[in-house]
């Protein structure tokens, strides 16, 4: 039989149980941590449950799916033709999703939710992904 040194609890499992001071730790550095710092993780948080890929693992030429909030849409011309473009940030990295041809999508806009799906290029160094599938999650 093994020996418990006294004052130490064990689990049924014979591991040391979860520590309490955890949650007082997390709590501590919530209050310290900077809004951007919170926000992103919630954002990784939320990627996860959304079955997404993280944008930061995102490469060249695959088809993956991504889920964030998109923080800004612009309305810029690619070649003569009306493109929108909305980054989008997943507490992880950004990328832009480009509609090609749209002037406006109703629900695409700064600060809502989204999950998008597509092939992942690479426009200019940045991530993108031009005419994704896409599904409004709601208000961030």
């Amino acid at each position: 039989m093994d020996k418990v040194q006294a004052g130490t609890a064990v689990g049924t499992d014979g591991a040391p149980p979860p520590s309490r001071g955890r949650g007082l730790r997390r709590f501590l550095r919530r209050l310290t941590a900077d809004r951007d710092e919170l926000e992103a993780e919630e954002l990784r948080a939320g990627t996860g449950q959304e079955g997404a890929t993280p944008i930061a693992e995102c490469a060249e030429r695959t088809r993956v799916r991504v889920a964030g909030t998109l923080r800004t849409v612009t309305l810029r011309p690619r070649g003569g033709a009306p493109a929108l473009e909305a980054e989008l940030y997943d507490g992880t990295d950004v990328i832009s999703l480009v509609w090609l041809g749209r002037r406006k999508i109703a629900g695409i806009e700064p600060g809502r939710r989204l999950r998008a799906e597509g092939l992942v290029s690479t426009q200019d160094g940045r991530k993108t992904m031009f005419n994704p599938r896409y599904e409004l999650r709601g208000d961030a």
